[in-house]
């Protein structure tokens, strides 16, 4: 992947190569699963179908995202990228109910003798393994890509890939248990899983819903743009700060304090002098406005208090 290419190309490039690789894995994983006799990898099977389900709607997001701004949407249709990782959140959490009941059947079932204990078969240890190394290494790109633009919904698929080396992980040590003779280990294996991937899906869930609810400023952008305005001469108070956030990209609403004997022309000027500032210290800011009024030095605290 170039290093050139737009934040936008960037993100599908990483579903894609989820969406990809997650189609491999879910056949892999459920055929085997099934042949082999392994509810541990039937189970994490699962968790790739759904993942297959999910990068698919992540994508038809990512690409509303790219489109521009309009008159009904100003800042562009970025929101699209957080309706994405919600859209993540709830699946991983549906995914995680159905592995845990799945695996409560299957322990109730080994417990009154309802069904046989057939042994996990070495192809379906193998493939556990081999699901480790997949995930280890798109969870290393996804996050690399994450970093780079900023995309909620590329970071939640980051999260979900990192969930999915615990969960792999914890199913070929289910197998290995239970090719050992201790037929229990897979299906408790199974539902390690879900538990696993049920954590994940909080945090997912709750990253993306404060961000579609404007939970910002965060303490380091309110701490970051208070230092701003207590650099700029003439600025004596930042009174009031509202944040936006759209996707990865952030407006910023501010009202600063200014002596009342200057004129419009240099009370505009110390707010122009502030908002590049802004721009030049947030990578990711899209828009600033400032509304500055008259105070008295005297009766004052400093900008950055």
């Amino acid at each position: 992947m170039s290093s050139v290419e737009s934040p936008d190309k960037r993100s599908l490039h990483a579903v894609n190569l989820a969406l990809a690789a997650n189609t491999g894995l879910a056949a892999l994983k459920t055929a085997v699963g099934i042949l082999g006799h392994s509810p541990a990898l039937l189970a994490d099977g699962i968790n790739s179908t759904s993942d297959v389900a999910y990068n698919i709607i992540i994508k038809a997001f990512v690409r509303l995202a790219h489109k521009p701004a309009d008159a009904d949407h100003p800042y562009g249709h970025r929101q699209f990228e957080s309706i994405a990782a919600l859209v993540v959140g709830a699946f991983v959490l549906t995914t995680a109910v159905a592995i845990l009941w799945d695996a409560a059947n299957e322990i109730y079932d080994l417990a009154v003798g309802a069904t046989a204990f057939a042994r996990a078969s070495l192809g379906a240890q193998i493939v556990a393994l081999f699901t480790v190394a997949v995930k280890i290494w798109l969870t290393r790109k996804t996050r690399h890509i994450a970093r780079q633009t900023g995309n909620l919904a590329i970071r939640a698929l980051a999260f979900d890939h990192r969930n999915d080396i615990f969960s792999a992980a914890a199913a070929s040590i289910g197998i290995f248990l239970a090719r050992s003779g201790s037929p229990f280990f897979d299906p408790l294996a199974g539902a390690l899983v879900a538990l696993v991937i049920f954590k994940t899906g909080l945090g997912i869930l709750r990253e993306s819903s404060g961000d579609l609810m404007d939970t910002v400023p965060t303490r380091e952008l309110d701490e970051l743009v208070r230092a701003a305005a207590a650099r700029i001469p003439g600025v004596l108070a930042l009174e009031e700060m509202q944040a936006h956030r759209f996707g990865p990209y952030l407006v910023i609403n501010l009202t600063i304090a200014v002596e009342g004997g200057l004129t419009v022309a240099e009370g505009d000027a110390i707010a122009a002098h502030l908002e590049r500032d802004l721009h030049r210290d947030l990578d990711l800011l899209r828009r600033v406005h400032i509304h500055y009024h008259p105070l008295s030095a005297a009766n004052t605290p400093p900008a950055g208090s």
